[in-house]
């Protein structure tokens, strides 16, 4: 993806919102929870200021004036330039049209799941289950609610598109807990054994490896041939 002067996903609402008309910051971060966009988009409020400043510095929005509201603090009201509607236009073209790898926390931490006891993975690979289900039941609710009211799907697709993404997820991690539980995952058996000699015997993971049919018997002689350095 292309190197963004302000590659904060912030700017990008910024630059979203004041597309529609001038605002204030505040004005933004209001309009931005209450259309549910802090679901979608990694928005840290706290830094909302700074963004704007970044935005402002590089061209992108502009003041168009100064306001006050009874005894409140004066209010700047930004409005988006020529070059910030460009820039919002090639950002979104990028996100909805370009593939990007995206490194999951899960992904990282299933790479290391031997890790783990497999019993201990069980438990918090359901304890991840428990919560993703919950976060399935809630969103689910939502959406039929906002669907008994006739509102538009297209104001609220991105929302569909993290359900899907979330209901994947908790078919893939129910299905790994029961594999790992019945001992039907590949290489669970030597997992188990792993565990069980560093427990009992205290044999580290580092010795099983380098002698894997002593420790683990000739069904386990494919270890030999994995190269020194993966092993």
């Amino acid at each position: 993806m292309a190197k963004r002067k302000v590659g904060n996903p912030l700017a990008f609402a910024v630059l979203g919102s004041l597309g529609e008309r001038p605002m204030h910051p505040y004005e933004i971060s209001t309009m931005l929870r209450a259309r549910g966009k802090d679901q979608s988009i990694k928005m840290n409020y706290g830094s909302l200021y700074s963004v704007v400043a970044a935005l402002e510095k590089n061209g992108f929005i502009e003041a168009l004036e100064t306001i006050r509201d009874g005894n409140r603090p004066e209010r700047t009201v930004y409005q988006i330039t020529g070059t910030g509607q460009a820039e919002f236009d090639d950002w979104l073209t990028e996100l909805v049209g370009t593939t990007t790898r995206e490194f999951h926390p899960l992904e990282a931490g299933l790479a290391y799941l031997p890790g783990l006891r497999p019993d201990r993975a069980v438990e918090l690979l359901e304890q991840r289950a428990k919560s993703i289900d919950a976060d399935i039941e809630a969103t689910t609710a939502v959406h039929e609610q906002m669907a008994s009211t006739d509102f538009p799907r297209i104001f609220w697709v991105e929302s569909e598109f993290r359900l899907a993404l979330l209901k994947a997820e908790s078919e893939y991690v129910h299905q790994l807990a029961e594999e790992i539980r019945a001992d039907t995952l590949g290489g669970s058996a030597f997992w188990r054994k792993a565990w069980k000699l560093f427990e009992e015997k205290g044999i580290t993971p580092a010795e099983q490896l380098k002698d894997p049919v002593k420790y683990f018997g000739t069904e386990f002689e494919w270890m030999r041939a994995m190269p020194p350095e993966a092993r």
